[in-house]
């Protein structure tokens, strides 16, 4: 016979999964969490690799990072901002390691993004939103972080000063010039 059936709803509050968690209800804790913010973290590093199994492996490394330190977790924000922070530097580390080992320089790092953007095999997406992802390509990767956090994410300034341990100030400014050289790129592209 075996034991009670997993409840799994994506509702969970960071409260309540907390709570299992410090109950020593781990697993059940932990796939409660996987089952509410996974979908979220993983468009969050696609947006910034595209490739889908690089996608992958990336939101694997923050799981694995948050059930190790999900004890340590200190409720200064929501977990879900909490493992924003983790996917933004594993992540940002991920990008920097190809750059280093040199598979790609800045440019031909650029270029291979936006082919497999283009091939349409990584993203399933209109015109529109093609142009819209390459024009985010464009953008540095810590202002490509600071649009998809606001833009898609709809994060607050304030939760994604926390994230990114930066001003309010400095997010404005960022996401200001990344807006502005979005606009820049879209009228470019007609």
């Amino acid at each position: 016979m075996s034991g009670p059936a997993l409840r799994i709803q994506p509702n969970y509050t960071d409260q309540q999964i907390l709570s299992a968690f410090r109950e020593n209800r781990k697993e059940e804790a932990f796939t409660w969490l996987m089952h509410r913010d996974q979908e979220r973290i993983y468009w969050f590093i696609r947006r910034m690799v595209i490739d889908h199994n690089d996608a992958n492996d990336l939101v694997q490394d923050v799981f694995i990072k948050v059930w190790e330190n999900l004890p340590q977790f200190r409720e200064e924000s929501r977990i879900i901002y909490w493992m924003y922070r983790i996917a933004t530097n594993i992540t940002l580390n991920f990008l920097d390691r190809k750059k280093r080992k040199g598979w790609f320089s800045i440019d031909d790092e650029d270029s291979d993004l936006k082919n497999k953007l283009q091939s349409g095999k990584f993203i399933n997406a209109d015109e529109v939103q093609l142009k819209l992802q390459n024009a985010i390509l464009s953008l540095p990767a810590k202002q490509r972080i600071v649009f998809q956090l606001r833009y898609y994410d709809e994060l607050p300034y304030e939760d994604m000063a926390g994230v990114l341990e930066t001003s309010v100030g400095a997010l404005k400014a960022s996401f200001h010039h990344a807006v502005k050289k979005v606009e820049k790129f879209l009228l470019d592209e007609e």
